[in-house]
């Protein structure tokens, strides 16, 4: 297209109440009809400016569903290392390398994929990745060599970065007014996944072959990559005017010239430390005094533990409702309100965590409903900083993440061997007291390019902040 069509859509996708003269003008553009310029896209999903794609709940939660089965085939190799070494007739140090290969291709995805969704058409890049994946793990299902394996791995976690597309997309194709609602089904989805794989890996593996856990995969993937082609819109790229190492560039530079930016990667990091360091701690806390759950393999108390798992799960399906309530707040106070009862998990846990199990319960239940909550509140600020750069925007709320779990397992585990439950609770809960004195720094409405303060007062019904932006923009536009 031309740079003149380029400036009409992202004039059209910046604002839905675009003039007359815009959707006039974008109408005429001939836009795509075809997938890779060979296979058609569907009629009711080619895109068309004067009638946008309906994003309804259906949509919603397929794209939650995706997510969910994706970022599965991260982590289903974890319960099956001890298959792996069997199979290949190695040691377990030699398969214990798996996992780390999977995540370290996952890192690369997000550094050198996931920014592309502000550069070509989403649609073609989620079939192409889906359809990557599905290719590649047809070859871990069937080959019989480890260094093979371990390969495909990598390459699995390199191109299995299509829910950070989702993620963007949702956020592009959601109203404003329950954008939260929308993000909070994808993250969901992704969770979810993570607790899904090791679950299903691990009954699959136990009464079968690991062979065949990926078998399932290769299903669910195809089940996935049609359910893409029939119900994934097209939506136009953006960005034309940028090369993929100016989109690079860029995503670094919001990194460290966007307070938003700045402010949500250090409480990410941090919360997402506290997150992971309690769920690697648990198996120590509950294996010792008092509980002793893990003292006897196969015993029904050593299943008490992963138990501890399905009260994960359900605080993952509260976090849709939560969506819902962050859309009707100004997204800086849910953020506020998610911290605070991360504050108080973690106060419950070290005032008893290591004294009573009702104690570990509520802790951990608390702490997943409001570290997904938190989760939500803060992508979908970041996400509101640019329309055309949300990939990016994502991408790093992601590499966040990444960090502060890689600190949390080293740190937790560290505090935890070296000076007991209680010390290690206590320097996580020093973490949440951190979170929301950085919160504090930026108030709710201050305004893009400032790094501290409360200019714009203390509005928090987003009703009432979009009713005045509308206004405004009125009032430009005469």
């Amino acid at each position: 297209m031309s740079p003149s069509s380029t400036e009409k859509l992202e004039a059209h996708c910046k604002s839905p109440e675009a003039t007359a003269e815009h959707i006039a003008a974008s109408a005429e553009e001939n836009w795509p009809t075809k997938d890779f310029g060979l296979i058609p896209i569907p009629k009711r999903l080619q895109y068309n400016p004067i009638k946008p794609f309906h994003f309804g709940i259906f949509l919603n939660v397929s794209f939650g569903f995706a997510s969910t089965f994706i970022v599965a085939n991260l982590y289903y190799c974890q319960p099956l290392l001890i298959e792996f070494s069997k199979s290949f007739d190695v040691t377990y140090e030699e398969v214990s390398r798996i996992p780390t290969l999977v995540q370290a291709g996952y890192l690369v995805g997000l550094l050198l994929i996931s920014p592309l969704g502000d550069l070509v058409r989403r649609r073609q890049l989620v079939l192409l990745l889906v359809a990557t994946s599905t290719t590649l793990t047809t070859g871990l299902a069937v080959t019989k060599n480890l260094r093979v394996f371990e390969i495909l791995s990598f390459l699995i976690g390199v191109v299995n970065v299509a829910p950070q597309i989702l993620m963007p997309l949702a956020a592009d194709l959601a109203p404003p007014e329950r954008r939260a609602s929308a993000l909070s089904i994808v993250f969901s989805g992704i969770v979810l996944g993570t607790l899904i794989a090791r679950v299903l890996a691990g009954i699959i593996g136990n009464f079968t072959t690991w062979r065949a856990v990926y078998y399932m995969s290769i299903s669910v993937q195809l089940l996935v990559l049609i359910g893409a082609y029939l119900m994934l819109p097209d939506y136009p790229s953006k960005n034309r005017d940028l090369t993929y190492f100016e989109i690079l560039f860029s995503m670094a530079k919001y990194a460290v010239t966007e307070p938003l930016v700045m402010q949500v990667a250090i409480i990410n990091i941090a919360s997402s430390a506290c997150f992971a360091s309690f769920w690697v701690t648990l198996t120590f806390l509950l294996g010792g005094s008092p509980y002793y759950y893990s003292t006897y393999a196969h015993n029904i108390f050593s299943l008490k533990i992963g138990l501890f798992g399905l009260v994960g799960m359900l605080g993952v399906l509260v976090v849709p409702f939560s969506g819902r309530l962050i859309d009707r707040v100004v997204p800086w106070y849910a953020t506020l309100i998610a911290t605070s009862l991360l504050l108080v998990s973690q106060a419950v846990q070290t005032a008893a965590g290591g004294i009573n199990v009702a104690a570990v319960v509520i802790a951990c239940f608390a702490l997943d409903v409001g570290r997904q909550a938190q989760q939500v509140s803060m992508t979908t600020r970041v996400l509101s900083i640019s329309s055309a750069a949300r990939a990016r925007l994502n991408a790093i709320i992601i590499l966040s993440l990444f960090t502060g779990q890689v600190i949390g397992t080293s740190a937790g585990t560290h505090v935890f061997v070296q000076h007991g439950w209680r010390a290690c609770s206590l320097f996580m809960l020093a973490l949440q007291v951190f979170q929301i004195l950085v919160l504090l720094l930026r108030g709710p409405h201050c305004s893009r390019k400032r790094w501290f303060g409360y200019e714009g007062g203390l509005e928090a019904r987003q009703r009432v902040v979009l009713e005045r932006e509308k206004s405004r923009s009125g009032e430009g536009e005469k």
